[in-house]
């Protein structure tokens, strides 16, 4: 680990607002965990800050001291980037706050506020911008890699409702980026991560969303290759306002679930439509009539729904994903046999995402060739016994492996853990995006102090 002198220490806590954490502190290791168990990283100083001053503090101590820099958010993604080994971790999870202006329709949200912050803070006006599945995950990190969600096929992804943003770059310098300043950064910021300085706030559009309906029905696991057919042709002509997943699963104890699948394998099918009961009655009843053995029918405001799914925090997680240029009888025949290997009983999960719909029909010019493709399938193993490491990330590129005769050819990178293969990267924005990413890269990090991420070196 990196030693460091105390003066520069002593300089760095009187000039931050915020706090810094060293190793020795009573607060460290509550302050680097992540929500991956398996990501056991120590790095010599965490600062915690409160503003763009304190980010610029940091950011000079750490690059005159030469140390590793690592940003953190929601601290949600799998492969543990927030953090790094005996360098400096820019926490931003002190600056959470959110501002909605629904006369204009917009939202301001922090660097480090997550999901279910910006959430709550515009479901009373009726309104909502492009969210995820889990609620703790930071809406930087999340926004910055693209941003899929539930109710993507109606909203978009996250970074299509993009405005602007501001970021401190490598220097320290206070930029912002939109469409009339700084355009070639602001397109980079539509997906090509935190590669190219520290985020400390975005200016989303909203767009009315206060109600989801959704039903959440179970079948035994064997079900899949005849109910999840019948799904893909509903889903081909479901209107956008549907959205939700296939999901192969351990079964939940549950009331709304049949004892005789509880912590067993289980096949099911969640159908999220925006709008009231009434709204959602007849695009639920042809899913409703596919014979399901349990489940259960809701209306909740949208921000609940956003949180209802939310994984468990500690878990030890490995994730992958491979997205589908079709699915045909077949392919769901390979994902039916690559469920048979899922961790059971543990959270892990394996889920197809429809596409389409407002992802597929966004702005044509981001780098984002995955948002073309109609399915994801986006196996997630979490597991508590570090023994079961192995066999995890093995079930996982075992799914991945068995649709790729069915594979789009690109991937959302927000999806993969640490250990994928350097192609793979180069799949989540394609040859073409990635050239034109590492001029914006070249002009605003031309040494590559962002590097503790899905990395775009400099031209």
């Amino acid at each position: 680990m990196t030693t460091l002198t105390e003066l520069p220490l002593n300089r760095l806590r009187d000039d931050l607002a915020g706090t810094v954490i060293l190793p020795e502190d009573r607060d460290y290791d509550t302050a680097r965990t992540l929500f991956n168990g398996m990501i056991d990283r120590r790095p010599a100083v965490i600062a915690q800050c409160e503003g763009v001053a304190d980010i610029q503090r940091a950011l000079a101590f750490g690059r005159e001291n030469e140390l590793e820099i690592a940003v953190r958010g929601g601290g949600h993604g799998v492969a543990g980037r927030a953090l790094c080994e005996g360098g400096l971790v820019i926490d931003l999870r002190r600056m959470n706050g959110v501002s909605v202006d629904p006369d204009r329709g917009t939202v301001r949200v922090a660097g480090g506020a997550t999901m279910g912050d910006m959430d709550r803070a515009t479901q009373p006006h009726g309104l909502a911008a492009p969210g995820g599945r889990v609620s703790t995950t930071g809406v930087g990190g999340y926004l910055l890699g693209g941003g899929d969600g539930w109710m993507a096929r109606k909203l978009g992804l996250a970074c299509d409702a993009l405005i602007e943003a501001e970021l401190v770059t490598a220097d320290g310098t206070l930029v912002r980026a939109s469409e009339d300043e700084n355009p070639e950064l602001f397109w980079a910021l539509h997906g090509g991560g935190g590669n190219f300085g520290v985020a400390t706030s975005f200016t989303l559009r909203l767009q009315p969303l206060s109600t989801i309906t959704f039903a959440f029905l179970f079948w035994p696991a064997e079900a899949v290759e005849t109910v999840l057919p019948r799904y893909r042709d509903y889903m081909a002509d479901a209107p956008e306002d549907v959205g939700g997943a296939a999901v192969l699963l351990t079964g939940p104890e549950e009331a709304f679930v049949p004892e005789a699948l509880h912590n067993r394998p289980c096949f099911t099918l969640l159908v999220a439509v925006a709008g009231d009961e009434e709204t959602a009655r007849p695009l639920l009843a042809p899913i409703k009539d596919l014979g399901h053995a349990g489940g259960c029918v809701e209306t909740v405001p949208y921000a609940d729904f956003q949180c209802m799914f939310d994984d468990p925090p500690g878990y030890r997680n490995y994730w992958s994903a491979e997205y589908l240029s079709d699915l045909p009888d077949p392919a769901i025949a390979a994902f039916g046999a690559a469920g048979r290997d899922l961790p059971v009983p543990t959270p892990s999960m394996q889920p197809l995402f429809p596409q389409g719909g407002a992802i597929a029909r966004g702005p044509a010019d981001t780098p984002l060739p995955w948002r073309a493709a109609p399915w994801a399938v986006h196996p997630l193993g979490l597991w508590e016994d570090p023994a079961q490491d192995e066999a995890g990330r093995a079930w996982a590129r075992g799914v991945r492996e068995a649709m790729q005769p069915w594979a789009h050819g690109s991937v959302y990178l927000n999806f993969l853990g640490a250990e994928e293969s350097p192609d793979r990267i180069v799949a989540g924005w394609g040859a073409g995006n990635l050239a034109r990413l590492r001029q914006v890269k070249r002009t605003f990090d031309p040494q590559n102090v962002f590097r503790n991420n899905h990395n775009i070196a400099p031209a």
